[in-house]
């Protein structure tokens, strides 16, 4: 069972992020503040479920959280800012939506850039720590999801749909035979270097 909070008597947002090490589409990230002392038993890193129990999950934790947002910033951002900045600013935007300021955030990782006056713990896998920051990595995961297999009946060729842009063999395949798309993050290797030159 992962714990329901680090500061007792703070209203606590954890914070995620989903899509970092994708070579195509947007980054996502989620902020949820759950309900003092909630439990849910099946609640855990989005890494460790199937889909079918995420998206299952993503209803429950839409529904019972107190607040949740979620941020994206576009591959024309991550590619201008850098991915990890990209990551810290889609967490600012998710923060930026709730409908309740939270007075500490828990951030999953080891590196965050401070949001505005809000004090912040980072904690190395907190999405299997604590609920806040496994129900922020659900949303942000589910709501990554749905937006690759959208981009994905467009661009049926990159199996986004299945692979939701990581960098799999099939992906960079695709890649070299039939190039970069708008969605594809330019300042990543996107093949190897012999063959990336030819991309652009």
């Amino acid at each position: 069972m992962l714990l329901s909070h680090l500061n007792k008597n703070k209203i606590e947002a954890g914070c995620d992020e989903a899509g970092r090490g994708c070579l195509a589409g947007a980054v996502y990230a989620a902020a949820v503040i759950l309900p003092k002392g909630y439990q849910n038993k099946t609640l855990n890193d989005s890494k460790q479920l199937n889909e079918s129990q995420r998206d299952a999950l993503r209803l429950q934790i839409e529904s019972d959280a107190l607040a949740w947002a979620v941020g994206i910033v576009s591959p024309k951002e991550i590619d201008e800012i850098n991915i990890l900045n990209a990551s810290f600013l889609a967490m600012h935007r998710a923060i930026d939506q709730l409908k309740i300021r939270p007075e500490s955030l828990l951030i999953d990782g080891n590196r965050f850039k401070k949001y505005k006056a809000i004090p912040h713990d980072c904690i190395i896998k907190g999405d299997g720590k604590y609920l806040s920051i496994a129900a922020a990595s659900i949303l942000a995961k589910t709501h990554r999801d749905e937006y690759m297999k959208k981009l994905s009946q467009d661009h049926p060729q990159y199996a986004w749909q299945s692979n939701k842009g990581y960098p799999t063999k099939a992906h960079r395949a695709a890649i070299l035979a039939h190039g970069a798309t708008d969605y594809h993050r330019k300042s990543f290797r996107l093949l190897p270097r012999a063959e990336q030159g030819s991309l652009f």
